[in-house]
C-alpha cells in the first residue's frame, strides 16, 4: 500500500510536478483508537497493589492489552529470530562454493588433457603432474594455479569465476547490494570499483584530518552514487552505513574457525585476480575503525547450522544479529530515560515484519496518549503520580463494574438516571417564586387548557399563566457523614485483600464525590495506629510489616468526623480481617497485645457504643473465615444493632457500595439486631438473597427507582 504526498518536486523551474510515494507505515486504518480505559484500569490495579505509577505503566506496556501485543511478546519474537539465525546457518558457504568450482575446473582440465591428441606428451605429463600435486588446502591450490595455462575453456572460466566470486563477496560484505550489481563482471566494472575505492579512501582520509567539505562529498556521490543505495546525505551518514557493514564483516571473520579464517585470508589475494582490491578494502577498514571506534569490531557468534552462507550473506546475517541485539535492548526499556520512541520501527519491520512494527507503534502511541491525557503528573521529588482525573476515571470504571455485578446478582436491568438534589415523591405543587424543582409539563399545559375553556382567561388567550405552572414535588435527600474504616495491617496484604480493599475505597470515594456531593466521606486506615487518608494516599499505600489492628483509634477518628457534622446521618463502614490487637492509651501511646487483651476489647467496644449513641448506622465487613473474628464481630453487631457482611473478595466493593446506598433510605426489615440487624453469623448465609440474611434486597426499591443511576453511562 502506498500513500501519496501533496509535496511536489520539479526537476526544473518549468518541469512537470513529481508526485512522490512511499510505503504506508500505519496499521489497520479501520482499527479503533488505542484503548486508554483498559490501560488505566490495569495501571490503577498495579498502583493499588503497591507499584509506582511509572512501574505500573511500564508493566502494562510490557504485558500489552487484550488484543494488543506487548513489549515482552515483541522481545520474545526478537529472541526467537536471533536463535533461528545462529542455529540454521554455517559461515563456510563461500569456501564450499570455491572448492566446488576448483574441483570442477581440475576435472574439466584433466578431460581436456586426455582428449588433446595434438598436445606434446611432455607438456601433457607436466600439466598432469601439476594437477596431481595440488595441495589439499583450497586456498593453496587456487594460489598454485594462478599462473597455470589452462587448456580447457570451461576450466578457465571456472577458475575465473573463483576470482570474480571472491571479489563480489568481499565487496558485498561492505557495500549493500553490490554483489548482485557485479554479476557477470567485466574488466570495466573492475576498474570502476577500484576507482571508487580509491576515491572513497581519499575522502575518508581527508575527513580523518578534518580537511573535507560538503562539496567533496557531493562530488564523490555524483561520481559513485550508484554504489550506495542508502543514499547518504553527508559524509557522516556514509561512514555510519559503511562502518556498520564493515564491523559486521569483521565479526563474521572472527566467528569463523581458524582453518576457515586462514583459507579466506589466503584466497582474498586472488579477488578479481589481483591483490589490489584486498589492499584497498584493508585501507577502507582501517579508516572506518578510526572514524567509528564505537562499533563492535571484536565480537563473534557461534553458528551451529548446516545452511551455508557466502561472505556477503554471512555479513548480512551478522548485521541482522546486531540489529536484533539493539532491538532487544530497546524493547527491554531497562535503561535510564527509556521511551518507546527509542524503538527503531524500520529495523523492527525488517527483522520481524510490518505487523511487529505496527504493534510497537501502537504501544508508542498508547504511551504518548497516556502521558498527554493528564493521566500522570510529577510530584515535588520528580516521581510520577496518577492525577485526580485519572483517579476519577479509574473510580468510574470500578463503579461500572460494581453496577454490572449487582445487576447480574439480581437479574435486573441497568437504569441510568441523573442524581438530583431531591427525589420525586410522585405529586406536584404550584410553582412559587424561588422554586427550583422541574416543571410538570403535562399538568401545566392541562391547567392552561382548563383555564381557557372555563372562560376565566383575562390575558387575551395566553396559553400559560404563572398560576398554571406546577412543579414536581420532591423529598429532601438526607445528608450523610460517612466514615470508611479499612484495615491496613500486613495480614490484608498477605492474604490477597490489599487491592480489593483499595478498589472498594476508591469506588465509594468516586460515588460520593460524583453523585452525592452533599455527603461527607472520611477514609481512615488502621493498623498499629489509625490515620485519616486522602484517596491518593490510600491507593498508593504500600503494605508494611507493623504489628497491630487498632480499631479503637479508627473509631475515635470516625466519631470525631461524625461530631463535625451534627446534622448529617452518621454511616460507619468497617472493613477488617482481624480482631483488634491494639488501642490508644490516654497519654497517646499505643498498646499492642496478641491474643487481644480484654482492655483492648473494652476500649474498642466503648468507642463503638459512642458511635451508636451518635446515631450511626454500622456495618462491619468481615474478610476471611476466622471463627474467632466471626464470633467477635457478630457480638459487636448485636450490641450496637449493626450488620455483619461476609462477602467474597471480588464482591467487597458491591457490598460496601450497596450498604452505603441502603443507609441513605429506609429499608424494610432494618430494625432489630436479631431479626435483621445482624446477618453474617448464621449458617448458610447468602449475602445476596435478601436483606434479612445479607446485604439486603431493598436496593433499587422505593425512592432509588433503578439500579445504576449513580454510574455515568
Amino acid at each position: 500500500m502506498a500513500e501519496r504526498f501533496g509535496r511536489r518536486d520539479s526537476g526544473s523551474p518549468y518541469g512537470p510536478p513529481i508526485s512522490r510515494f512511499h510505503r504506508y507505515e500505519g496499521g489497520d486504518p479501520l482499527a479503533p483508537p488505542v484503548d486508554l480505559a483498559e490501560a488505566l484500569d490495569a495501571i490503577g490495579e498495579d498502583v493499588m497493589a503497591g507499584y509506582s505509577p511509572e512501574r505500573a505503566l511500564n508493566e502494562f506496556l510490557r504485558r500489552g492489552g487484550r488484543d494488543q501485543a506487548g513489549l515482552d511478546d515483541l522481545a520474545r519474537r526478537v529472541a526467537e529470530r536471533r536463535r533461528d539465525l545462529v542455529r540454521r546457518h554455517d559461515l563456510g558457504g563461500t569456501l564450499q562454493d570455491i572448492k566446488r568450482l576448483l574441483d570442477h575446473a581440475v576435472l574439466e582440465e584433466r578431460k581436456q588433457l586426455a582428449r588433446d591428441v595434438d598436445m606434446d606428451d611432455t607438456d601433457r605429463s607436466f600439466a598432469e603432474m601439476r594437477l596431481e600435486s595440488l595441495p589439499a588446502s583450497t586456498s593453496a591450490a587456487v594460489n598454485e594455479l594462478s599462473d597455470y595455462d589452462w587448456r580447457s575453456s570451461q576450466a578457465r572460466a571456472d577458475y575465473q569465476k573463483i576470482k570474480d566470486m571472491l571479489g563480489q563477496e568481499l565487496l558485498g560484505q561492505r557495500f549493500s547490494g553490490l554483489k548482485q550489481t557485479l554479476q557477470n563482471v567485466t574488466d570495466e566494472d573492475r576498474q570502476s570499483v577500484n576507482e571508487m575505492l580509491s576515491d572513497l579512501n581519499d575522502l575518508l582520509g581527508k575527513h580523518r584530518r578534518g580537511e573535507d567539505t560538503q562539496a567533496d562529498f557531493d562530488e564523490f556521490m555524483d561520481k559513485h552514487g550508484q554504489y550506495f543505495p542508502e543514499n547518504p546525505q553527508n559524509v557522516d551518514e556514509l561512514i555510519d552505513a559503511l562502518a556498520q557493514r564493515s564491523a559486521a564483516a569483521q565479526r563474521m571473520l572472527n566467528s569463523m574457525t581458524d582453518e576457515q579464517r586462514q583459507e579466506l585470508m589466503e584466497l582474498s589475494a586472488q579477488a578479481f585476480g589481483s591483490p589490489q582490491l584486498m589492499e584497498q578494502l584493508s585501507d577502507l577498514d582501517d579508516n572506518l575503525r578510526a572514524l567509528r571506534p564505537g562499533e563492535d569490531w571484536s565480537g563473534s557468534e557461534r553458528f551451529d547450522g548446516d545452511e551455508p552462507l557466502g561472505l556477503a550473506e554471512g555479513t548480512q546475517v551478522l548485521s541482522d544479529l546486531a540489529d536484533l541485539d539493539e532491538l532487544a535492548e530497546q524493547l527491554s526499556q531497562g535503561y535510564d530515560g527509556a521511551r518507546l520512541d527509542d524503538v527503531d520501527l524500520d529495523k523492527l519491520a525488517r527483522q520481524l515484519g510490518d505487523d511487529a512494527a505496527v504493534d510497537a507503534r501502537t504501544l508508542r502511541d498508547l504511551e504518548q496518549a497516556l502521558r498527554r491525557s493528564n493521566t500522570f503528573r510529577r510530584d515535588s521529588r520528580g516521581n510520577l503520580q496518577l492525577t485526580p482525573k485519572a483517579m476519577r476515571q479509574l473510580g468510574q470504571s470500578l463503579l461500572r463494574d460494581i453496577a454490572q455485578r449487582m445487576s447480574r446478582r439480581r437479574g435486573e436491568r441497568d437504569v441510568h438516571l441523573a442524581g438530583a438534589a431531591g427525589e420525586a415523591s410522585g405529586g406536584t405543587k404550584a410553582w412559587e417564586f424561588g422554586s427550583t424543582e422541574a416543571w410538570d409539563i403535562p399538568r401545566t399545559m392541562l391547567n392552561g387548557v382548563l383555564r381557557r375553556a372555563s372562560g376565566t382567561a383575562t390575558d387575551g388567550g395566553r396559553r400559560i399563566e404563572l398560576d398554571d405552572i406546577e412543579v414536581l414535588e420532591t423529598e429532601s435527600r438526607t445528608q450523610a457523614a460517612v466514615a470508611l474504616l479499612v484495615d491496613t495491617s500486613f495480614s490484608m496484604a498477605m492474604d490477597g485483600r490489599w487491592v480489593p480493599m483499595k478498589r472498594t475505597a476508591l469506588a465509594l470515594h468516586t460515588l460520593i464525590r460524583s453523585r452525592f456531593r452533599d455527603d461527607s466521606l472520611e477514609l481512615i486506615g488502621f493498623s498499629r495506629h489509625a490515620q485519616v487518608m486522602e484517596i491518593e494516599e490510600l491507593t498508593g499505600l504500600d503494605a508494611m510489616w507493623d504489628k497491630g489492628t487498632n480499631l479503637h483509634h479508627a473509631l475515635l477518628l470516625a466519631n470525631r468526623h461524625f461530631r463535625k457534622h451534627p446534622d448529617a446521618q452518621p454511616v460507619l463502614l468497617v472493613v477488617t480481617d482481624g480482631e483488634p490487637t491494639s488501642h490508644v492509651e490516654p497519654d497517646g501511646s499505643v498498646r499492642f497485645a496478641y491474643p487481644p487483651h480484654p482492655i483492648t476489647i473494652a476500649h474498642t467496644v466503648e468507642e463503638l457504643d459512642v458511635s451508636m449513641r451518635l446515631g450511626a448506622q454500622i456495618t462491619i465487613f468481615r474478610l476471611g473465615s476466622d471463627p474467632g473474628l466471626a464470633r467477635f464481630v457478630d457480638g459487636l453487631a448485636r450490641r450496637v444493632n449493626g450488620r455483619v457482611v461476609a462477602p467474597e473478595l471480588e464482591d467487597l466493593g458491591v457490598a460496601v457500595v450497596d450498604s452505603y446506598l441502603g443507609s441513605r433510605g429506609t429499608r424494610p426489615g432494618r430494625q432489630g439486631a436479631t431479626d435483621g440487624g445482624f446477618d453474617g453469623g448464621t449458617p448458610g448465609y447468602d449475602p445476596f438473597s435478601g436483606y434479612g440474611s445479607g446485604y439486603g434486597g431493598g436496593y433499587g426499591d422505593g425512592w432509588f427507582s433503578g439500579r445504576g443511576f449513580w454510574v455515568d453511562p
